[in-house]
């Protein structure tokens, strides 16, 4: 058996990135490191582990911030999307694009400050477990 554990991003300012998906979305954090490599583990609402920040000054800088949403985007699920949306649009977000499926989700593509991708979920029906 396999479980998800993370996805780790290299990038100039893990605390501050960290502090910001905390602060908009309820993030949690599970392990902050104050020395080089400056990790953060971040975790969702559950308290699952999802998200690893870093900044590794002797690896390449992740090239995913401001690149095309379709190549990489971190994708949340979320019970109110108009709420959701604009708390990440106070806190400094921008917009991309809105997607509505046949079947009634929707898909909202925002950015964070950073440039991240950040997709807003809400599925009909959620993934098993999902939740929004």
């Amino acid at each position: 058996m396999i479980q998800f554990e993370h996805f780790a991003l290299n990038v100039e300012q893990p605390h501050e990135i960290a502090d910001w998906y905390v602060r908009t979305l309820g993030c949690q954090v599970l392990l902050k490191m104050e020395a080089e490599p400056h990790t953060v583990f971040l975790a969702d609402a559950n308290g699952r582990v999802f998200w690893e920040l870093y900044k590794n000054s002797k690896a390449q800088m992740s090239r995913v911030c401001h690149g095309d949403p379709a190549v990489f985007h971190v994708a949340v699920a979320v019970d109110d999307l108009d709420e959701v949306k604009s708390k990440v649009w106070e806190a400094g977000g921008t917009f991309v694009e809105e997607v509505r499926t046949d079947s009634g989700s929707v898909l909202l593509m925002m950015r964070d400050p950073w440039g991240i991708a950040l997709q807003l979920c809400s599925r009909v029906p959620p993934f098993v477990g999902g939740g929004g």
